[in-house]
């Protein structure tokens, strides 16, 4: 009898050392992947290189922007939160546009038309790229939108931003104009 209490508290153990053994390795895991989704725009990282499609036709490149203050807005027509944002971006970009700033408008829908005509009806003057199939934006691990990203002239992010909310775009002006005086 007391070899059978003494094997099953021996198996017990065994379980309970075995789960917890698993689920550290779960949690660390997941510790891991979220690193690695945090780190893609972290400040100092360099920032993901892409090409998309523009709503002018062409494609551009980040890695061409090299040597200029670039503003990476990704937006969706259905986020109420990007349609505010809009024009206050649109008046940062004609602010410094010629002090070597690039303001991409990076739509995330799957259809370009839509983005295209909201794009047209806000009168935006930044070049509009289409993420149809949502790649950079899984690079640049988003989870919420809009989300910003701020890129120095040596292709470093500087600032990366999660959401919309009034008042941001002072910050982003700040963040802007330090960075084209660099």
């Amino acid at each position: 009898m007391s070899h059978t209490i003494r094997d099953d508290s021996i198996q017990q153990h065994a379980r309970r050392v075995l789960l917890t053994s698993l689920g550290a390795a779960a949690l660390f895991g997941s510790l891991a992947v979220a690193r690695r989704a945090r780190a893609a725009v972290a400040p100092s990282m360099p920032a993901p290189d892409f090409t998309l499609k523009s709503a002018e036709g062409g494609n551009l490149r980040l890695a061409e922007l090299r040597g200029r203050v670039v503003l990476v807005n990704f937006w969706a027509t259905w986020c109420g939160p990007c349609k505010i944002e809009m024009p206050h971006l649109n008046r940062i970009y004609e602010k410094y546009k010629s002090a070597g700033f690039v303001l991409l408008g990076v739509n995330i829908d799957e259809d370009p038309r839509q983005a295209a005509a909201l794009a047209t009806r806000m009168g935006l003057k930044f070049p509009v790229l289409f993420d149809t199939d949502k790649a950079v934006s899984r690079r640049y691990a988003l989870d919420s939108m809009p989300g910003t990203v701020l890129i120095d002239r040596d292709g470093k992010v500087r600032h990366v931003h999660k959401g919309y909310r009034e008042g941001v775009e002072a910050t982003y002006d700040a963040q802007v104009r330090a960075l084209v005086k660099e």
